[in-house]
């Protein structure tokens, strides 16, 4: 692709160059002999500038330090465009000095302006203004207001053959032309709103690396088809999954050219087992059993999609059955309990990325999920007369729009979110492709899950929380209204639940009909047994503790009375067995009377036919008569 330039700079004399740079030295208070003398050399070899540009880049970049400061001059000035590849590959460390009074100098600074307003950091700025807006105005001779898309596509162009060639990812150029797509579209110069940095979506060609090239084309053409009718999500998922069928039909089978002649015992058998036993492609842990059950029904709903489109190019009979699917596990909400509730909540009230983290603070305060958290429109909040504030949660996961009550506290975080979201233009949404002006910005782009998810797992590591991923907040918030005795309607209409079965997850959570159940039947066991908790038991006086229908125990100073569920008390003659006890004779009234009573016990627990219990009493007995006989001998 061509640089696209206006027209070409006109070529004064050399003497009148000689001569403004010769003054602009002097201006500078800067001695310009030698700056001068590598200026007539320079102009000596290119009298016209704009031959320099047309040179080999070794050669342009062969020329002696010296003359950098006159080719610094000559872009600044708008006399020479030395092409992208010498832009890029040379550093100007006085550009924006150089660059002083002029109009180059006023755009830049407009630019910085710009990207200032929309909260960029000031490094970010300065890297943004010298690697990319001054290189592109001055390569492009236009003013800021002129450029276009074709000018910041020539510039990216330039760089990713700079990076074939040198082999090196440029980064911060690719990161600068990215950010300077932001700032030129929130200024009205570019016309279309930015996308999100590195999400350039591959072609369907492109994700079928590894396919064969029969296979490829049906799976381009159903890929094709189906974008008519489902979400771009939906279709990228289900691309994905056939490309990881088609490479393992490419091993298994390298000659297999149609889907018409796929086998249930040569293909898909070995398939499924190769899906059972597969590994994460970054991570190399087992890919979980949701993930195994979407990749088998993505090949057995394509399979199904073309049988029923009449397509010629179809298995004879059905290849993947019901039975085929491995079943998901459906374990309970994973829910925050209060108190790291609490303790998550005060770091994220502290930490200093402020959008990121009000955002979780909605997220849990509304139980919404990822995607409408990030759908939220500028707008979303309603105030109906009489009614309180209402919070309007987009089209999400089930397609469907909802409004969530919102208490005062809430509000007034959402007015703190407006205060730090970044200002600028209308985005294009990404389902809708309409200009929605997004509650979550930052950079004049939006916030991004991956972004939420990270703040999140540090706030929670700083919280002391093993790990907390946002979906979490939404369980805790959920949690936290069933257990207020939130109804099923009202939990339904809260979370955005197309079904019951959905809202009847956190009711089996905390089911109130279990614990009234629970609670009557062990009111009827301390009834018929005693109390199962440890509680004081009144004994009157007139009642032979001994022959309670209890576990019992002899103490210095009373008994101890527990019912049988809970079994000895774990500190139960504990002393008399210690080897530090030492007796003598003023303590034998205690210990035969001690004596006595373990030999009712033991007998009580033996009628009863409690084993532990009598064998426990049988062992005090024999500690006591040692205590005794020692006491006498003493």
């Amino acid at each position: 692709m061509l640089p696209a330039r206006a027209n070409a700079p006109s070529s004064p004399d050399p003497a009148e160059l000689l001569a403004a740079f010769a003054a602009h030295t002097e201006r500078g208070g800067r001695s310009g002999t030698d700056a001068l003398a590598a200026a007539r050399q320079f102009l000596s070899r290119w009298p016209d500038p704009g031959a320099f540009a047309l040179e080999r880049l070794e050669q342009r970049l062969s020329v002696p330090p010296k003359m950098g400061a006159f080719i610094t001059f000559l872009m600044t000035r708008g006399h020479l465009r030395p092409g992208y590849d010498y832009l890029i590959a040379r550093r100007f460390k006085l550009l924006r000095q150089e660059m002083a009074g002029t109009d180059l100098a006023r755009d830049v600074e407009r630019f910085d302006e710009a990207a200032e307003a929309l909260g960029f950091a000031p490094r970010t700025r300065a890297y943004m203004a010298s690697q990319a807006a001054a290189r592109l105005l001055i390569e492009t001779g236009r003013r800021l207001d002129e450029l276009c898309e074709d000018d910041v596509a020539c510039f990216e162009a330039a760089v990713e053959s700079a990076r074939v060639r040198i082999g090196q990812r440029l980064h911060t150029y690719t990161a600068c032309i990215s950010y300077t797509r932001v700032v030129l579209y929130h200024l009205g110069v570019l016309s279309e709103p930015p996308s999100r940095l590195g999400t350039a979506r591959q072609s369907w060609i492109q994700r079928m690396a590894g396919v064969p090239d029969e296979l490829k084309a049906s799976f381009v053409a159903y890929l094709e088809r189906l974008a008519g009718i489902h979400a771009p999500q939906t279709v990228t998922a289900r691309a994905s999954h056939l490309a990881q069928f088609g490479r393992f039909l490419a091993e298994v089978d390298p000659d297999l050219s149609s889907l018409a002649d796929l086998d249930r015992c040569r293909h898909i058998e070995p398939w499924l087992s190769a899906v059972s036993t597969a590994r994460h492609h970054r991570t190399g842990e087992p890919i979980v059993v949701a993930e195994q059950k979407h990749r088998i029904l993505a090949v057995r709903r394509m399979l199904e999609d073309v049988a029923e489109w009449g397509w010629p190019d179809v298995p004879y009979r059905r290849l993947i059955f019901a039975s085929d699917l491995p079943r998901i596990p459906r374990p309970l909400p994973r829910y925050l309990p209060p108190e790291a509730d609490r303790r998550l909540a005060e770091v994220l009230e502290a930490r200093p990325q402020r959008i990121v983290a009000d955002a979780l603070l909605l997220q849990r305060a509304c139980g919404l999920r990822i995607g409408e958290l990030l759908d939220l429109e500028l707008d979303c909040v309603h105030e109906i007369p009489g009614n309180g504030h209402w919070l309007k949660v987009p089209l999400g996961k089930l397609m469907t729009e909802r409004m969530v009550p919102l208490d005062i506290e809430t509000v007034a975080l959402i007015d703190r979110i407006v205060l730090h979201r970044s200002p600028g233009l209308p985005l294009r949404h990404p389902r809708s492709g309409r200009l929605v002006e997004f509650l979550f910005t930052h950079r004049g782009r939006r916030v991004s899950q991956q972004w939420l998810r990270s703040e999140l797992s540090e706030a929670a590591t700083e919280a002391g929380l093993d790990h907390a991923h946002p979906h979490q907040l939404r369980h805790t918030y959920a949690t936290a209204l069933v257990n207020a005795g939130c109804s099923l309607q009202a939990l339904m209409a809260l979370l955005g639940h197309a079904s019951a079965e959905m809202s009847l997850r956190y009711g089996r959570l905390f089911d109130q009909t279990v614990r009234e159940n629970y609670e009557r039947a062990l009111a009827q066991a301390k009834a018929s047994l005693g109390p199962v908790l440890p509680e004081a038991i009144p004994v009157h006086l007139t009642t032979d503790w001994r022959r309670a229908p209890l576990v019992k125990a002899r103490l210095a100073g009373g008994y101890c009375l527990r019912s049988l569920a809970q079994g000895p008390c774990a500190y139960a003659n504990i002393c008399e067995h210690c080897p530090n006890l030492r007796s003598d004779k003023t303590f034998l009234p205690i210990l035969r009377l001690q004596r006595v009573d373990a030999d009712a016990l033991l007998a009580d627990a033996e009628e009863r036919g409690w084993g532990v219990e009598a064998a426990r009493h049988r062992r005090l007995i024999e500690r006591i008569d040692t205590l005794i006989a020692d006491a006498d001998a003493g």
